[in-house]
């Protein structure tokens, strides 16, 4: 366990350039797949926000598409991450042999997942700040505090990559995958307040959604958007410090076992 930690401490230039070789593949389809990325929110908030939300009226004192504008933000970052890190990273370990290739350099498989869980952040926080420009421009946001929005997408990112390394290190085929958006992600999806508060819940749901990852993100960036900055915010970012760095070593234990294999 304390060697994962000391990888996690210990982000050398090698796993630069696992991210760097990543980032040069993503250059050749970054325009479809940011496009990609930017009209389906767009869609959710049309559909949900201004047709759903002519019925629902206001909720906690601003609109509903208001409401569920930084909800977008951040599943769009979740989404992102997690496609990258199961489907994308199960592709190149399984299929296209590119971790094989890159450990027989002086590059190691722990900075090669290292690596991998930066590109899923990066994608995070790119995807998730396009929806950001776009609300902005739809005058969904009210303070200056969504300067800080890239920053929380940087903690959702590197959860999110993290998580599915974890489930990429665990499956054989890549039709398993469904599982873990259709068990994992769609559930955190739907019940994290990212359409509805979670008040409105069973107590016993509200307890088990205040331990998703999803939820706090979605917290925060809601406060910083609209500018509802209170100390809770302060908890629910050092929850998601704290969940990130005590799963860190998961991915890297379960690739390595799933490599050997």
């Amino acid at each position: 366990m304390h060697n994962y930690f000391q990888a996690f401490l210990s982000l050398n230039r090698y796993a630069w350039r696992v991210f760097a070789r990543n980032m040069a593949v993503f250059k050749k389809t970054y325009k479809a797949n940011i496009a990609f990325n930017f009209f389906e929110p767009l869609l959710y908030l049309a559909a949900m926000g201004m047709g759903l939300g002519a019925f629902v009226g206001s909720i906690n004192g601003i609109s509903y598409v208001q409401f569920i504008a930084p909800g977008m933000i951040a599943s769009s970052a979740m989404w992102a991450a997690s496609s990258e890190c199961t489907y994308d990273s199960f592709v190149r370990m399984k299929m296209e042999k590119i971790y094989h290739a890159i450990v027989v350099t002086p590059i190691n498989l722990h900075e090669v997942i290292a690596g991998e869980l930066f590109t899923g952040t990066l994608k995070s926080v790119l995807y998730g700040s396009v929806i950001l420009l776009v609300i902005t421009g739809l005058g969904l946001v009210t303070s200056f505090y969504a300067l800080l929005v890239p920053f929380v997408l940087l903690l959702c990112g590197i959860i999110f990559s993290e998580l599915g390394m974890i489930w990429t290190g665990l499956v054989a085929k890549i039709d398993s995958f469904s599982y873990f958006f259709t068990l994992i992600i769609t559930p955190m999806y739907l019940f994290s307040g990212v359409f509805f508060p979670i008040e409105a819940l069973p107590d016993i749901v509200q307890t088990v959604a205040w331990f998703l990852p999803l939820y706090h993100v979605v917290t925060v960036l809601r406060s910083l958007v609209l500018g509802l900055i209170s100390p809770a915010l302060f908890g629910h970012i050092l929850w998601l410090l704290c969940f990130a760095i005590l799963i860190f070593p998961l991915p890297l234990l379960l690739i390595h076992k799933r490599f050997i294999k």
